[in-house]
């Protein structure tokens, strides 16, 4: 996701889940694939080394994990920056959110 306008309708449908580390919000798109969107601001993380770090770990999460938000749009923010985090925490927090949004947004494609 690019557009400012697909964003803001993400977050305008107010579903999501966060953790220490990132906040995940998703929507349906209607589409047979997830779009993934990141917000990682300078406030969370000042450093763009951080920053860059923070969106490979979560690129390399959703491309091993497409089938899991196949139809959402995801956008993931960036809630405090990871540091000398192990890699192994950061994708247990990621798994533990993909399966909280999973179930939330499974309700909204039942209805």
């Amino acid at each position: 996701m690019l557009k400012a306008d697909e964003f803001s309708s993400v977050f305008s449908f107010r579903r999501g889940a966060s953790g220490e580390f990132f906040q995940l919000q998703v929507r349906p798109n209607g589409l047979q694939h997830v779009r993934l969107g990141m917000v990682m601001g300078k406030k969370a993380a000042r450093l763009a080394v951080d920053r860059n770090y923070a969106k490979r770990m979560v690129r390399e999460y959703f491309r091993t994990n497409q089938a899991r938000f196949e139809g959402l749009d995801v956008v993931v923010r960036l809630r405090k920056a990871l540091g000398k985090t192990c890699p192994a925490v950061v994708r247990q927090e990621l798994r533990e959110l993909a399966e909280r949004v999973a179930n939330v947004a499974s309700l909204d494609r039942a209805d």
